[in-house]
């Protein structure tokens, strides 16, 4: 079989372009974060020289990452994760951040099809994971491609929930408060606060000993292997699960419009013949796929990995908090202890009822899907979902009657080691 001229010159630079990029990787500076251009704005003009001159611009991060404890707390929508991310903000010594994947999500969403939801998903995931881990070098200017309107001079007021982490609303990045302040509420911090400075927000990240970030953006532990894998990073999965039952309630309440369907049929009893089910079974798909990798302990997530339940949290949150902050191997600050005392006792103020709010009766919110969902649909969603609510030790219900016992706990006593 002969080869054409042009396969042969192609074949050329192919392997030229290889050995480049070997050559490169072997002589590259160690933790030299540079951004790299936006895949979306590839053929707009966009010259070599220009990204250069950027570079030249963003400081070097040569400092040894290893000695931070890197946080990813992996969860899906209504399942618990702000209160989880709230445990790792109020220590005083970790650099928080609150879903900042949004912004890779919303910069794809309008350019997904269809046809091509499978590998523009993959090309998600990938920008997901280099500002994952950008971002767990400090390297928070890489933001800047995603944030829109984009950055002038490193300064924004566009960071989703910048509000949420106690890091981006207290000195050296803002200083409307002090110390003393204690709590800042999050619409205070966006109140008060100037525009995000992400200069300084970078010397907070690197200030600080450790570093969390909470994202309910990576569907499966899988999508992580790269980066749990990465020598430079010390980076530990916390993933949170919940009663799938209780994640559909909990939506079903938070996004009316989105879950109408699902409204109607609760009210009438009759289910949709158009019915979007892939609001449940991709959450229990993921969680299934997940949770399983997980258990089977691979090689990778040897002391990297820890599995908890919203419930066990929910019922008794300072235990289960030392338990994390064990693994971590972080100190359980009185901050922390404090937080949680006055965070899961409930409370009647019209703050505690937000819907995106973590001041609540935590253990009395944990089954609180069971006054709220009727029986029909309760027991179509333990068929669709039977392997992972096995899995996690969640009982099913058998009877209207059952669903509404309370004293019935539908929880089994189940310990998940962490993999050491």
């Amino acid at each position: 079989m002969q080869c054409s001229w042009k396969a042969v010159i192609l074949l050329a630079l192919v392997s030229i372009a290889i050995q480049y990029t070997a050559i490169r990787t072997f002589t590259a500076k160690p933790f030299h974060m540079c951004p790299v251009p936006n895949p979306l704005n590839c053929g707009l003009g966009q010259d070599v020289e220009s990204f250069d001159r950027i570079c030249d611009e963003y400081p070097y991060f040569n400092y040894n990452s290893s000695r931070k404890t890197h946080i990813l707390i992996l969860a899906t929508t209504r399942s618990g994760s702000s209160f989880v991310g709230q445990l790792f903000n109020q220590h005083s010594d970790v650099f928080y951040l609150f879903e900042p994947l949004y912004h890779v999500q919303t910069t794809f969403i309008p350019h997904l099809s269809p046809s091509r939801y499978a590998v523009e998903r993959r090309v998600m995931l990938g920008a997901s994971r280099d500002l994952l881990r950008s971002l767990y070098n400090c390297d928070l200017y890489f933001l800047e491609s995603y944030i829109k309107p984009q950055p002038a001079n490193h300064t924004t007021d566009k960071l989703f929930r910048r509000g949420a982490s106690k890091a981006l609303c207290s000195m050296p990045v803002c200083d409307a408060f002090s110390p003393s302040d204690g709590n800042i509420e999050e619409g205070d911090c966006v109140r008060k606060c100037a525009s995000l400075n992400l200069t300084l927000a970078t010397e907070s990240c690197r200030e600080r000993r450790h570093m969390a970030i909470k994202t309910v953006r990576i569907p499966e532990v899988n999508d992580l292997k790269a980066l749990i894998e990465d020598p430079r990073l010390n980076l530990k999965v916390i993933q949170l699960v919940r009663d799938p039952r209780g994640i559909l309630s909990s939506r079903i309440e938070t996004f009316r419009d989105t879950y109408r369907l699902w409204r109607i049929w609760r009210a009438t009893g009759r289910k949709p013949y158009n019915l979007d089910l892939t609001q449940l079974t991709t959450v229990c798909d993921d969680f299934l796929n997940s949770v399983s990798t997980g258990l089977s302990r691979p090689p990778w997530l040897r002391g990297r990995y820890m599995l908890v339940r919203y419930e066990d949290l929910a019922r008794n949150p300072l235990q289960k908090t030392k338990e994390v902050y064990e693994f971590l191997g972080l100190s359980l600050e009185k901050s922390v202890v404090d937080w949680i005392h006055n965070n899961t006792r409930g409370n009647n103020d019209v703050s505690a009822k937000h819907k995106y709010g973590t001041l609540r009766d935590s253990a009395a919110n944990a089954e609180s899907w069971r006054l709220k969902l009727s029986h029909d649909i309760v027991d179509y969603t333990q068929t669709v979902c039977q392997h992972i609510l096995d899995e996690l030790g969640y009982k099913a219900v058998n009877s209207p009657e059952e669903l509404k016992n309370m004293s019935l706990s539908l929880i089994e006593d189940k310990t998940f080691i962490p993999f050491l």
